[in-house]
Order: structure tokens, then sequence, then C-alpha cells
């Protein structure tokens, strides 16, 4: 028996707003449609989705995960899903996405070494909150959206205060779900199957096999790193890395890592006065010869060029480096 087709995965990045690192993407346009997409996908950054009209169904983790109006959605970076609307409906959704990192780092104070889910423990079925069950959820969510929108005074801080007490809630529903794992069950389960590790590594979705390497070069892009370190991250050999990584993200480890880098210093380049040399040292660069050249490569221009240009951006999110853009 021919082994099944492992689904396409697409990497889509967002560059979030330097001066409130909080994307919002509304309005009509976000409408999904009921044909379902033969490919997954997956963001670089959390998304919170809420659900305004109609139902459908959301692809997570290989599960089938039913919505309807009035739901909210949790999906952490890195976790790969797709949405597609009930026949003949076009959804209608807002969209939130932000680095909790970023954000709560200074004020959240966690034991936990990652203040995002576990990808492995998260259960698809959480993904999807309804309103009716999860009220305070769907307020918090909403009155974000709404904050964000108007742009009434202080919205900031109060969008702020609200993303905080909301990601503290998903937190919560999170913790209790992965406490409630019965492990012996898994170990049984797996015994059953006569699985490996390596098995199961494969038998997941792509992404997850990679999930260390882009966790690593997110949160350390400023060290030296190699291909071979990387690779280890993710139990495979180098060659085999390479061939997945360029699978998944449809480009090179170190591209990846340069291009997370270049944003890196484009943040900095709007919101400091520390030198071109200064920033291209603190995002990771050796030489300012290659960071120039890298940034040039990458964003059309050389980093002093779009340091001016950037300062009169009306719209800080337009300065995108990589052209991941698309449907949620």
């Amino acid at each position: 028996m021919p082994k099944p087709k492992k689904p396409v995965i697409e990497y889509r990045h967002y560059s979030l707003p330097i001066d409130f690192p909080v994307l919002l993407l509304s309005g009509e346009r976000w409408k999904i449609s009921d044909i379902k997409s033969e490919h997954l996908h997956f963001h670089n950054h959390m998304e919170i989705g809420i659900c305004y009209s109609d139902g459908g169904v959301m692809e997570i983790k290989g599960e089938n995960v039913p919505f309807r109006a009035g739901d909210v959605t949790f999906l952490p970076r890195y976790l790969p899903h797709t949405t597609y609307s009930s026949p003949n409906k076009a959804s209608r959704w807002a969209y939130l996405f932000f680095s909790p990192e970023e954000l709560f780092q200074q004020v959240i104070k966690t034991p936990q070494t990652n203040m995002e889910p576990n990808l492995r423990a998260i259960q698809a079925s959480r993904c999807v909150l309804h309103k009716d069950q999860y009220p305070k959820v769907y307020t918090l969510a909403t009155s974000i959206v709404e904050e964000i929108q108007h742009q009434s005074p202080f919205y900031r801080e109060s969008a702020y205060g609200l993303l905080m007490s909301l990601y503290i809630e998903l937190l919560r529903i999170h913790a209790n779900d992965e406490n409630g794992v019965n492990r012996e069950q898994e170990q049984n389960l797996e015994h059953a199957l006569g699985q490996t590790r390596e098995q199961e590594l494969n038998s997941r979705q792509p992404d997850l096999v990679i999930s260390p390497a882009l966790e690593f070069i997110t949160k350390n892009y400023m060290l030296p790193v190699t291909i071979d370190e990387l690779a280890e991250l993710c139990h495979l050999s180098t060659t085999h890395f390479r061939r997945k990584f360029h699978e998944i993200m449809g480009t090179t480890p170190l591209d990846f890592l340069n291009s997370t880098r270049v944003e890196e210093a484009c943040k900095r380049l709007k919101s400091t006065d520390s030198s071109v040399l200064s920033i291209s040292e603190q995002v990771g660069f050796r030489s300012i010869s290659s960071f120039n050249r890298c940034f040039a490569r990458l964003m059309g221009e050389s980093p002093k060029a779009w340091r001016t240009g950037a300062h009169m951006e009306a719209q800080s999110a337009k300065a995108s480096i990589l052209a991941f853009t698309g449907w949620v």
C-alpha cells in the first residue's frame, strides 16, 4: 500500500508594525472561501482569529475542527492549518498577529522557558473556542479589534492591556488541557503502533520537524549559528535538514536566518538612533559589508536610505522584507 501523500506546507510571513507590534487584518477582504486549499500553512507570529459570520472547518494538526460565528481561534506560530467555509458560504473574519515574547516578556513572570504553548501538546479542538463556553475570550478579542480599528485616545495602551488579559486566558485554557493529558495512554498507543521516535517525527506535519530550528533562529538570530547545529536541533542529518527546510520554507536556512536579522535591523533603524554599524553587529552580522549587501538584496536599498524613507512611512507595517503575505 503506498504511503499517504503528505500535504504541502506554506510559510506566510507577516511583519508587525514597529511602533505598536500588533497587526490587525480585518474588513470585507477577509472572507474565507468554501473551497478547501490544497495546502496547509503556518505563520511567523501567533494568530488570533475571530469568526463574525457563518461557519466551516479548520484543519489543524491533521484534525478537522468545525467553527461557527462567535468562535475565537488560537494558533501558535509554526502550527500548520487551513480554513474553509461551509458549502456556498464565505465566513467573515478578523485576525490579530503578535509575538507574546516581544510584548509580554517584561510583564508576565513565568517559570516557563517558552511563553507559547508546546506545539506537540496542544489539542486541535482547543484552538477553536466558542463564545458560549468562553465568553470572556470572545469579549476580550472583539474589544481588541474595536480598539485598534477606532483608534480612540490611548487605544494602544487599552489594546495592550486587553491583549495581555486575553493571552493569559488562552494560556490557562491550554495549561489545563496539557495537565489533563494521560501520558501512559500515549505510551501505550505508541507501543501498539510500533512506532519509533523517528517514525513518529516523520509522520507529523513537516513543519514540526524543523520547528526547533525556527524557534532557535527567532530567539537567537544575533548569535553565530551553523547549519549543522540547526540540523542537530531537529535530529536530522545536515543534508536532510537542508532539503526539508527548503521544501517547507521555500528558502535556505542561511537566507532565512539573514532575513530574520535584516527584519530585526529594520526595527532598530526605525526606532533607535544607533549607527548602522552598531545595528549590524546587534543583529548578528560579522561585517558591515555583508550587512549592507544582504540588506540591499532584501530591501532594495541601503540601510541608510531605508532608514530615511522609513521615517516618512505612514504605515510601518508596509516595511516587510519577505513576500510571504496572502490569505490567512
